[in-house]
C-alpha cells in the first residue's frame, strides 16, 4: 500500500513539475507521463541507492545537495527513455527535481499515519511520607 501511495505522490510531483517548470513538457500524452512516473519509481528503488552509495562523500561534503543532483539526473534519464515526455536541459531537470522533492515532502508529511499511542497511564497516588509520625504504626508486644 505504501508503494502505491508513494507512486501517486510521485505522479503528483511530476505533473506539477511539468506544469510549472519551463523545459519539462509532456504535451497531452498522459501515458508518457505515467510511464515516466513508473520508470522514475523504479529508478528510485533500484538505481538511486547505488548512486547514493557511490556519491556518499560528495553528498556529505555538499550537505545533501548531491541528492538533489542525483534526483535531477534520474529525472533526466527517465525523460530520455520515454517518447512524448521531454526535459530540455539539465537546468530544467534540476528545477523539476526540486519541485518533485518539495511536493513529495509536503504530501508525504500529510499522508503519514499519526503515531498510535495507547491511553494515558492512570494517575499515580502520591507517595506516603515515612518516618516518625507518618501515621503507620506497627505494634510489637
Amino acid at each position: 500500500m505504501n508503494f502505491v501511495r508513494n507512486v501517486l505522490i510521485l505522479a503528483a510531483g511530476v505533473l506539477l513539475a511539468a506544469v510549472i517548470v519551463p523545459g519539462i513538457e509532456f504535451g497531452s500524452r498522459w501515458d508518457a507521463l505515467m510511464l515516466v512516473v513508473v520508470i522514475l519509481a523504479l529508478f528510485n528503488a533500484v538505481v538511486k541507492p547505488l548512486l547514493v552509495l557511490f556519491a556518499l562523500p560528495f553528498i556529505i561534503l555538499s550537505l545533501g545537495l548531491g541528492l538533489w543532483l542525483i534526483n535531477a539526473l534520474l529525472l533526466y534519464w527517465s525523460a530520455r527513455l520515454v517518447d512524448g515526455f521531454e526535459v530540455r536541459s539539465f537546468w530544467a531537470a534540476l528545477l523539476g527535481a526540486f519541485v518533485i522533492s518539495f511536493t513529495n515532502m509536503m504530501l508525504s508529511g500529510r499522508s503519514r499515519p499519526r503515531s498510535r499511542r495507547g491511553p494515558p497511564p492512570p494517575p499515580q497516588e502520591p507517595p506516603r511520607p515515612r518516618g516518625p509520625g507518618s501515621g503507620e504504626v506497627i505494634d510489637i508486644d
